[in-house]
C-alpha cells in the first residue's frame, strides 16, 4: 500500500486534530444540545484526542479539556444511547482511556461511566420484553446502534474486556438477552425488528406496511455486530448463537443480484416472501445504510459461528463496492456514518486493500472542507479513520475505537 498516501493520511488527521484543539472552536458552531455530544460535538473531539496521545504529545491534555468542557455543557441531556446525553461522554471516556495512560486520572471515571451504561442497557431491556407481547415491533430506540442496545451494549462489552465486569456485567447480559429475544420471536412471517409505519422516525420514508431495516446504524445488522462479538469475546447468553445465525441468514437471503442490500424491506414484501418488490432508494454504500457496515456485521457473524456462508456474502459485497468508481458512491462528504470515513475504516478492517486506498484518497482529499466537527457526523471520525490507516494510533489493551461504530 502507498507510502505516500499513508503518509498524506496521517498529516491530515493531525491537521484535524490541531485544528480541533480548542474546545471552544468546536463549540462555537453548534446548538447548546450538540454541543456535548459524540456525534456532533465535544466527547468526539476528546475521543479524537485521546486515541492520538502517543502521537501529539499535548494530545492527552486536551482530551482532559475537552471531556471537561462536555460534562459542564451536558446539562440535564435526557438519557440516550452511546452518541448523546450521559451515554455520550461515558462511551468516549470508555474507550478512549484505553489509549491513554494507567496513569491518567480519567481511568477512576470508569466505573461509574459503566454503570450508567448498564443501567440504561437494563432499562431498554425492561422495556423491550415489557412490549413483546405487543405485536409491534421493536423501536429502533430500543435496538440500535446509536440509541438502543446494539451501541450501548458494544460500549459495555469493551468496559468488560476492560476489568469492569461488575459494573459492565447486568447491562451487557440484558442488552444481549433482549436481542436475542428479539430476532428469536418474529411477528408471523415478519421478524422481530420490523415497525409499522407509523412507529418509523417521522424523518423516515418507509411503505404504509411498515418495514424491517437492514443496515448497521438502525437495522439488524447492528444486534447482529454485537452478539458477534460478544461471541467472539467467549460472553454468551443462551440462545445467541441461534440468532446470529438468523439474522445473518435472514440478510444473506435478502442480498441483491449486485450484492448490496436494500434500506429496508416492506411488510408486504415480508408477507408474500417476495423481497423483488421491495427495492427501495436509499443509501447502499455507506457505513449507516449499506454494504461497509452489512458486510462486516456479516463476516463478523461468519467468525463467530464458523459459518462461509456468512463470510462469501460479505466478500462478495466488499468486492462489489470496490468495482465501483468512488465517484458512483452514494456517500455524503467524508463523515464515518454517511461518508467515505466509514467506508475507509471498514475496508481497512476487512483488509480490502483497493478499496480502503481509494477511500483513504477521497478522505485525505476532503476531509478538511468546513463541517460539524464531531465523530459521527464530522470531521473527528473522518481523523480518526485517516490516523488509523496513517498508523498513528497504538493498538491499546483494549477495544479500539471503532468497535464505537460496531466495525470491530
Amino acid at each position: 500500500m502507498s507510502t505516500t498516501l499513508r503518509t498524506r493520511a496521517a498529516e491530515t488527521a493531525l491537521d484535524i486534530a490541531r485544528e480541533l484543539r480548542d474546545p471552544e472552536t468546536v463549540t462555537t458552531a453548534l446548538s447548546a444540545r450538540a454541543a456535548h455530544t459524540l456525534c456532533y460535538g465535544l466527547a468526539g473531539t476528546a475521543l479524537l484526542h485521546a486515541c492520538l496521545a502517543d502521537a501529539e504529545p499535548t494530545s492527552a491534555a486536551t482530551a482532559a479539556a475537552h471531556w471537561k468542557a462536555a460534562g459542564r455543557l451536558m446539562a440535564n441531556a435526557p438519557p440516550d444511547g452511546i452518541h448523546t446525553g450521559p451515554g455520550a461522554i461515558a462511551a468516549s471516556l470508555i474507550i478512549g482511556t484505553g489509549y491513554l495512560p494507567p496513569h491518567d486520572p480519567h481511568h477512576q471515571l470508569l466505573p461509574r461511566a459503566t454503570a450508567w451504561l448498564s443501567a440504561r442497557a437494563t432499562a431498554l431491556a425492561r422495556h423491550h420484553h415489557q412490549r413483546a407481547g405487543k405485536q409491534q415491533g421493536t423501536p429502533w430506540m430500543v435496538y440500535d446502534a446509536i440509541k438502543g442496545l446494539a451501541g450501548i451494549g458494544r460500549v459495555l462489552l469493551a468496559a468488560h474486556t476492560r476489568g469492569f465486569c461488575g459494573d459492565a456485567e447486568p447491562g451487557l447480559r440484558a442488552a444481549l438477552g433482549a436481542l436475542t429475544h428479539m430476532i428469536l420471536t418474529p411477528l408471523g412471517a415478519r421478524p422481530g425488528w420490523w415497525l409499522p409505519a407509523d412507529l418509523h422516525p417521522p424523518t423516515v420514508q418507509v411503505p404504509v406496511t411498515g418495514a424491517a431495516t437492514t443496515g448497521l446504524a438502525h437495522g439488524i445488522a447492528g444486534p447482529l455486530a454485537l452478539l458477534a462479538a460478544a461471541h467472539r469475546a467467549g460472553y454468551t447468553v443462551p440462545g445467541q448463537a441461534d440468532a446470529i445465525h438468523a439474522a445473518a441468514t435472514w440478510l444473506v437471503t435478502r442480498q441483491s443480484p449486485n450484492r448490496t442490500w436494500p434500506p429496508h424491506i416492506s411488510g408486504a414484501a415480508l408477507d408474500s416472501r417476495n423481497e423483488s418488490t421491495s427495492r427501495p432508494e436509499g443509501r447502499i454504500t455507506a457505513w449507516c445504510y449499506g454494504t461497509p457496515g452489512i458486510a462486516t456485521a456479516l463476516r463478523g457473524a461468519g467468525h463467530a459461528v464458523d459459518e462461509a456462508a456468512f463470510h462469501r456474502a460479505a466478500e462478495a459485497a466488499m468486492t462489489s463496492l470496490a468495482a465501483r468508481r468512488p465517484d458512483e458512491w452514494d456517500t455524503e462528504g467524508t463523515a464515518l456514518c454517511h461518508g467515505s470515513a466509514g467506508i475507509l475504516q471498514a475496508a481497512h478492517r476487512f483488509r480490502h486493500r483497493g478499496l480502503t486506498e481509494h477511500a483513504a484518497q477521497v478522505t485525505s482529499t476532503y476531509a478538511q472542507a468546513l463541517g460539524p466537527p464531531g465523530f459521527l457526523t464530522g470531521t473527528a471520525g473522518a481523523a480518526l479513520a485517516l490516523a488509523d490507516f496513517g498508523r498513528l494510533l497504538p493498538r491499546p489493551a483494549s477495544d479500539v475505537w471503532d468497535c464505537l461504530v460496531l466495525l470491530s
